[in-house]
């Protein structure tokens, strides 16, 4: 059976404490899925930043003033740097959260697609497994168990 702990953790401000350890296979996925969401937020948010005719175009439909693009934009620049540190990571992830819910809250008062309503929402969920398959302490708060 596979050792999931490890006694010495890496933060020397916590001495002999037990972390989870990571798969080569888990982690990589991990980098994978939180590097896929990093770009693709990114995009995003400076596409709001420019406001090109298509980001003008979907603020209008969705009922949005185009004057708070370059304000949303940098919100979710902000956010997605933040989720981009190792560190600040699961900070990033609950900032992301609330950004991506109140997306699916616009989608929905304005009647969009079934895709679109759910796309914040599988972007969500992949933000939040990058963190989980790279990070093994979170298992400990979103315990996933199996039968």
């Amino acid at each position: 059976m596979l050792d999931t702990t490890k006694i010495q953790s890496s933060d020397p401000s916590v001495p002999n404490s037990i972390e989870p350890v990571v798969s080569r296979g888990k982690l990589w996925a991990g980098w994978v899925l939180s590097i896929l969401a990093t770009l693709f937020l990114l995009f995003d948010g400076v596409a709001k930043l420019f406001v090109p005719a298509p980001v003008a175009d979907a603020f209008t439909r969705l009922g949005i003033p185009v004057g708070l693009s370059v304000r949303i934009g940098i919100l979710l620049v902000t956010c997605t740097v933040i989720y981009a540190i190792p560190r600040t990571a699961v900070l990033g992830a609950v900032l992301l959260t609330g950004y991506l819910g109140g997306a699916v809250a616009i989608h929905m008062r304005s009647g969009s697609t079934p895709f679109e309503l759910l796309f914040p929402v599988i972007l969500g969920l992949i933000v939040w497994a990058g963190i989980f398959l790279r990070d093994g302490r979170l298992s400990r708060v979103l315990p996933v168990r199996r039968k």
